[in-house]
Protein backbone atom coordinates (compact mmCIF):
# COMPACT_ATOMS: atom_id res chain seq x y z
CA UNK A 1 0.00 0.00 0.00
CA UNK A 2 1.10 3.49 -1.36
CA UNK A 3 1.86 6.08 1.49
CA UNK A 4 -0.46 8.49 0.10
CA UNK A 5 -3.23 5.75 0.29
CA UNK A 6 -2.56 4.98 3.27
CA UNK A 7 -2.87 8.26 4.43
CA UNK A 8 -6.16 9.14 3.25
CA UNK A 9 -7.15 5.36 4.83
CA UNK A 10 -6.65 7.30 7.75
CA UNK A 11 -7.76 10.48 7.22
CA UNK A 12 -11.36 8.60 6.11
CA UNK A 13 -11.37 6.36 9.00
CA UNK A 14 -10.42 8.70 11.81
CA UNK A 15 -13.03 11.31 9.96
CA UNK A 16 -15.31 8.53 10.72
CA UNK A 17 -14.30 7.40 13.77
CA UNK A 18 -14.95 10.94 15.30
CA UNK A 19 -18.40 11.33 13.60
CA UNK A 20 -21.69 10.50 16.09
CA UNK A 21 -23.09 7.27 14.96
CA UNK A 22 -24.31 4.16 16.68
CA UNK A 23 -21.51 3.15 17.77
CA UNK A 24 -20.18 6.26 19.25
CA UNK A 25 -23.48 6.59 21.23
CA UNK A 26 -22.96 2.88 22.67
CA UNK A 27 -19.64 3.57 23.90
CA UNK A 28 -20.75 7.07 24.85
CA UNK A 29 -23.83 6.14 26.98
CA UNK A 30 -21.93 2.80 28.15
CA UNK A 31 -19.64 5.03 30.03
CA UNK A 32 -21.78 7.21 31.59
CA UNK A 33 -22.92 3.98 33.48
CA UNK A 34 -20.42 1.99 33.92
CA UNK A 35 -16.77 4.15 33.21
CA UNK A 36 -14.35 4.56 30.62
CA UNK A 37 -13.07 1.29 30.90
CA UNK A 38 -15.72 -0.75 30.74
CA UNK A 39 -17.10 1.42 28.08
CA UNK A 40 -14.34 0.61 26.42
CA UNK A 41 -15.24 -3.13 26.13
CA UNK A 42 -17.88 -2.27 23.87
CA UNK A 43 -15.63 -0.20 21.76
CA UNK A 44 -13.46 -3.35 21.54
CA UNK A 45 -16.53 -5.11 20.31
CA UNK A 46 -17.05 -2.75 17.69
CA UNK A 47 -13.42 -3.28 16.65
CA UNK A 48 -13.88 -6.76 16.32
CA UNK A 49 -16.82 -6.75 14.32
CA UNK A 50 -15.44 -4.52 12.18
CA UNK A 51 -12.83 -7.47 11.12
CA UNK A 52 -15.92 -9.15 9.12
CA UNK A 53 -16.25 -6.24 7.27
CA UNK A 54 -12.61 -5.31 6.51
CA UNK A 55 -13.08 -8.98 5.26
CA UNK A 56 -16.19 -8.45 2.99
CA UNK A 57 -14.65 -5.23 1.54
CA UNK A 58 -11.35 -7.52 0.64
CA UNK A 59 -13.61 -9.94 -1.05
CA UNK A 60 -15.56 -7.01 -2.94
CA UNK A 61 -18.49 -5.92 -1.43
CA UNK A 62 -19.56 -3.37 -4.35
CA UNK A 63 -19.59 -6.74 -6.37
CA UNK A 64 -21.35 -9.06 -4.34
CA UNK A 65 -24.26 -6.08 -3.88
CA UNK A 66 -24.79 -6.33 -7.23
CA UNK A 67 -24.96 -9.77 -7.50
CA UNK A 68 -27.84 -10.11 -4.86
CA UNK A 69 -29.07 -6.47 -4.15
CA UNK A 70 -32.02 -8.09 -2.61
CA UNK A 71 -29.98 -9.34 0.01
CA UNK A 72 -27.89 -6.97 0.90
CA UNK A 73 -31.09 -4.52 0.92
CA UNK A 74 -32.61 -6.87 3.19
CA UNK A 75 -29.50 -6.90 5.48
CA UNK A 76 -28.95 -3.00 6.06
CA UNK A 77 -33.37 -2.54 6.93
CA UNK A 78 -32.38 -5.83 9.41
CA UNK A 79 -29.75 -3.33 10.30
CA UNK A 80 -31.22 -0.09 10.76
CA UNK A 81 -34.56 -1.65 12.39
CA UNK A 82 -32.15 -3.11 15.03
CA UNK A 83 -30.19 0.17 15.30
CA UNK A 84 -33.80 2.33 15.69
CA UNK A 85 -34.63 -0.28 18.51
CA UNK A 86 -31.55 0.52 20.63
CA UNK A 87 -32.10 4.50 19.77
CA UNK A 88 -36.13 3.80 21.09
CA UNK A 89 -35.02 1.80 24.11
CA UNK A 90 -31.88 4.90 24.59
CA UNK A 91 -34.63 7.67 24.58
CA UNK A 92 -36.80 5.84 27.06
CA UNK A 93 -34.07 5.70 29.92
CA UNK A 94 -34.23 8.56 32.25
CA UNK A 95 -33.07 7.38 35.90
CA UNK A 96 -30.19 9.69 36.95
CA UNK A 97 -27.18 8.08 37.37
CA UNK A 98 -24.14 9.03 39.66
CA UNK A 99 -20.84 8.01 40.09
CA UNK A 100 -21.46 6.14 43.34
CA UNK A 101 -24.35 4.56 42.19
CA UNK A 102 -23.10 3.09 38.97
CA UNK A 103 -23.92 -0.57 38.90
CA UNK A 104 -21.00 -3.14 38.00
CA UNK A 105 -20.63 -3.56 34.15
CA UNK A 106 -21.18 -6.79 32.35
CA UNK A 107 -18.15 -6.73 30.26
CA UNK A 108 -19.08 -9.72 28.65
CA UNK A 109 -22.62 -8.25 27.67
CA UNK A 110 -21.13 -4.86 26.74
CA UNK A 111 -18.31 -6.68 24.61
CA UNK A 112 -21.20 -8.82 22.65
CA UNK A 113 -23.17 -5.62 22.20
CA UNK A 114 -21.02 -3.80 20.52
CA UNK A 115 -20.28 -6.70 18.12
CA UNK A 116 -23.85 -7.06 17.18
CA UNK A 117 -24.23 -3.09 16.67
CA UNK A 118 -21.26 -3.02 14.54
CA UNK A 119 -22.18 -6.04 12.48
CA UNK A 120 -25.91 -4.20 12.05
CA UNK A 121 -24.78 -0.95 11.29
CA UNK A 122 -25.71 0.49 7.96
CA UNK A 123 -23.08 3.10 8.65
CA UNK A 124 -20.20 0.17 7.78
CA UNK A 125 -22.05 -0.02 4.42
CA UNK A 126 -20.86 3.27 3.47
CA UNK A 127 -17.49 3.14 4.73
CA UNK A 128 -16.35 -0.31 4.26
CA UNK A 129 -18.83 -1.91 1.67
CA UNK A 130 -19.01 1.59 -0.42
CA UNK A 131 -15.39 3.09 -0.09
CA UNK A 132 -12.71 0.57 1.61
CA UNK A 133 -12.97 -1.61 -1.33
CA UNK A 134 -11.05 1.02 -3.43
CA UNK A 135 -7.75 1.01 -1.23
CA UNK A 136 -6.98 -2.82 -2.19
CA UNK A 137 -4.78 -2.45 -4.75
CA UNK A 138 -5.16 -6.14 -6.98
CA UNK A 139 -1.42 -5.94 -8.27
CA UNK A 140 0.29 -5.99 -4.49
CA UNK A 141 -0.25 -9.08 -1.69
CA UNK A 142 -3.66 -9.02 -0.27
CA UNK A 143 -2.46 -10.35 3.20
CA UNK A 144 0.32 -7.00 3.72
CA UNK A 145 -2.43 -5.17 2.73
CA UNK A 146 -5.13 -6.67 4.69
CA UNK A 147 -2.86 -6.48 7.93
CA UNK A 148 -2.24 -2.61 7.24
CA UNK A 149 -5.96 -1.87 6.98
CA UNK A 150 -7.02 -3.43 9.70
CA UNK A 151 -4.09 -2.32 12.38
CA UNK A 152 -5.19 1.38 11.04
CA UNK A 153 -8.97 1.21 11.16
CA UNK A 154 -8.75 -0.47 14.57
CA UNK A 155 -6.56 2.50 16.10
CA UNK A 156 -8.66 5.34 14.55
CA UNK A 157 -11.61 3.61 15.47
CA UNK A 158 -10.36 3.03 18.92
CA UNK A 159 -9.10 6.59 19.18
CA UNK A 160 -12.61 8.48 18.10
CA UNK A 161 -14.11 6.26 20.62
CA UNK A 162 -12.00 7.00 23.72
CA UNK A 163 -12.31 10.60 22.89
CA UNK A 164 -16.47 10.07 23.18
CA UNK A 165 -15.85 7.38 26.27
CA UNK A 166 -14.01 10.23 28.06
CA UNK A 167 -15.78 12.86 27.86
CA UNK A 168 -18.61 11.17 28.37
CA UNK A 169 -17.23 9.83 31.44
CA UNK A 170 -15.91 13.45 32.85
CA UNK A 171 -19.28 14.70 32.54
CA UNK A 172 -20.62 11.78 34.45
CA UNK A 173 -21.59 14.13 37.70
CA UNK A 174 -24.49 15.91 35.37
CA UNK A 175 -26.13 13.00 35.22
CA UNK A 176 -27.12 13.03 38.50
CA UNK A 177 -30.21 15.46 36.80
CA UNK A 178 -33.17 13.51 35.55
CA UNK A 179 -33.50 16.15 33.03
CA UNK A 180 -30.60 16.02 31.75
CA UNK A 181 -30.42 12.30 31.41
CA UNK A 182 -33.55 12.82 29.46
CA UNK A 183 -32.10 15.37 27.15
CA UNK A 184 -28.83 13.53 26.54
CA UNK A 185 -30.44 10.02 25.84
CA UNK A 186 -33.27 11.69 23.31
CA UNK A 187 -30.31 13.80 22.10
CA UNK A 188 -28.16 10.56 21.53
CA UNK A 189 -31.25 8.96 20.17
CA UNK A 190 -32.15 10.66 17.69
CA UNK A 191 -28.19 11.04 16.39
CA UNK A 192 -27.75 7.21 16.57
CA UNK A 193 -31.18 7.14 14.24
CA UNK A 194 -30.47 9.67 11.75
CA UNK A 195 -26.99 7.96 11.29
CA UNK A 196 -29.07 4.57 10.77
CA UNK A 197 -31.39 6.55 8.70
CA UNK A 198 -28.67 8.25 6.43
CA UNK A 199 -26.29 5.34 5.55
CA UNK A 200 -29.79 4.11 4.43
CA UNK A 201 -30.51 6.53 2.14
CA UNK A 202 -26.60 6.53 0.97
CA UNK A 203 -25.86 3.15 0.33
CA UNK A 204 -29.29 3.50 -1.48
CA UNK A 205 -28.05 6.11 -4.19
CA UNK A 206 -26.88 5.20 -7.61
Amino acid sequence: MELSVWLALILLFLSGGLTPGPAVMLVASSSVKYGFAPAMVAGLGVSVANLAWVGLAASGAAALASQFPMVFTGLKLAGACFILYLAFTMARQAEPVTVTSRTPPRRGALFARGIGLQLSNPNALVFFGGLLPAYFDPDRPLMMQLTIVIATITATELFGLAIYAGAADALSRRFADPSFVRVFNISAAILMAGSALFALYATSQG
